[in-house]
């Protein structure tokens, strides 16, 4: 985990993790690499998060799902 994120004043998991992968529900894996704030809904400023890597699927397919 040598990546990190620094947080901004109201930042949550969820938003965090739409910023960083396109989708908020892996806001677990944030949690998962941080469980030191595991039960912080919005953060101050200026908290140092570690970010995990994570293998996030690329849809190269021009359809969206629910039209195919």
């Amino acid at each position: 985990m040598a990546n990190t994120y620094i947080t901004n004043q109201g930042d949550t998991f969820d938003i965090i993790a739409f910023k960083l992968w396109s989708n908020e529900n892996l806001m677990d894996r944030l949690v998962d690499a941080n469980p030191q704030y595991q039960n912080t809904v919005f953060f101050n400023a200026g908290i140092v998060l570690n970010v995990p890597d994570i293998e996030t699927p690329i849809n190269t397919d021009p359809v969206p799902p629910w039209q195919s």
